[in-house]
């Protein structure tokens, strides 16, 4: 699974401003309605439902919001980086100030949950992350998630 699949250079705010998690839900929730051309309320109650069953915030600064929305025909990621870190009620009580949402079709199954698996890879990788709070602009931060991921073989 290839993020660049997921996301888009429009689908990346590098400098996102929010005080509180449902604003910074509702802010990406916007910009996911304007690639989706879905309802941005319908959006945001699918990622408010899921956050009612455990937050999505993973630790070490990171959330991945996500939801399965009827009507949409593929798997559609919008990544943002918080200027000023904000509670999430991760699973570690650490701020994030780096999330990645994800929207996927509600037969999507497995496709969604391997989407899951690599962003979490990726934002987890600690220099990665380092990279992604250090870059200026759109372009640089969706180079930084979408470059292939290094192989361990020699």
């Amino acid at each position: 699974m290839d993020l660049s699949d997921l996301l888009q250079v429009e689908a990346v705010l590098p400098h996102l401003k929010a005080n509180s998690k449902k604003q910074a839900l509702q802010e990406m929730a916007a910009k996911a309605a304007a690639i989706t051309q879905r309802p941005e309320r319908e959006i945001f109650d699918t990622l408010l439902q899921r956050e009612k069953l455990g937050s999505t915030g993973v630790g070490h600064g990171v959330a991945i919001p996500h939801g399965k929305l009827v009507a949409l025909d593929r798997l559609v990621g919008v990544f943002a980086r918080l200027d000023k870190p904000i509670d999430f009620d991760a699973l570690d009580d650490e701020p994030v100030d780096l999330m990645f949402l994800l929207l996927a079709p509600e037969n999507a199954g497995a496709d969604h949950l391997k989407a899951l698996a690599r962003i979490a890879r990726v934002l987890r990788e600690p220099t990665i992350a380092s990279k992604l709070r250090a870059a200026n602009d759109a372009a640089a931060i969706f180079a930084l998630i979408t470059q292939p991921v290094a192989s361990n073989a020699a």
